[in-house]
């Protein structure tokens, strides 16, 4: 008996949040209101407000859910690889495969890049989302053997994932034919990428060492 109501309780709130997510993408993320979200998914404004305090909440929802559903498959990658290259290639790849349906949504939430901001990917409230990203990168560098000088090895993880989210930056709003041009920059920066690791350790370079060292730690603190 009480499974039924929270089954009902759950569907209304599934409902609610496709119904926002489909305004999201239709009309952007700013113009759409929650009367328009309740109208949509035909619940009453106050039921909206139930479910979700604000439109925020939904996209944090939308996030969240997100973040649950490629792990396993990131987890899955990450064991299958041998390489740091297909270890990186296969994590950032099954992302904009994975988000492409939302693709013109994650182009209006563009706008909220700013830390102080909830939805912002670096801010506070989305830091267990960002957390759980950057240990796929860490494992990918640990599972792959990356040795670089003990001062910079441990912003590598947060270097790779700025470098995703930059190259998902550039897929949102790019408008060539199946996004060629995003597939091309990945593919090369990523050779980019890899070629500098692979010569960061050698002698003629160690006089860089410290002057990056310098800049990660003004950069992290």
């Amino acid at each position: 008996m009480r499974s039924q109501p929270l089954k009902k309780s759950e569907e209304t709130r599934t409902r609610i949040l496709e119904a926002a997510l489909d305004l999201f993408r239709e009309n952007g993320f700013e113009p759409t209101t929650m009367r328009q979200i309740a109208a949509h998914a035909g619940v009453a404004v106050g039921a909206a407000y139930y479910y979700f305090e604000s439109k925020e909440a939904i996209v944090m929802t939308f996030y969240q859910r997100a973040q649950q559903e490629i792990n396993p498959a990131l987890i899955a990658l990450l064991d299958a690889s041998d390489s740091l290259e297909s270890r990186l290639r296969g994590l950032i790849q099954f992302k904009l495969t994975y988000f492409l349906p939302n693709r013109k949504l994650l182009g209006a939430l563009t706008a909220h890049t700013d830390p102080a901001h909830p939805l912002s990917p670096f801010s506070e409230d989305t830091r267990p989302i960002r957390e759980q990203d950057l240990a796929a990168f860490e494992r990918a560098m640990h599972d792959s053997k990356v040795k670089l000088p003990r001062t910079i090895q441990p912003y590598l993880p947060r270097l790779l994932w700025l470098y995703q989210m930059g190259l998902i930056l550039f897929w949102v709003y790019d408008h060539s034919p199946n996004q060629q041009r995003t597939a091309i920059l990945f593919d090369r920066t990523l050779k980019m990428i890899l070629l500098t690791l692979k010569l960061a350790n050698l002698p003629i370079f160690r006089p860089l060492h410290r002057i990056a060292t310098e800049l990660l730690e003004t950069i992290y603190g």
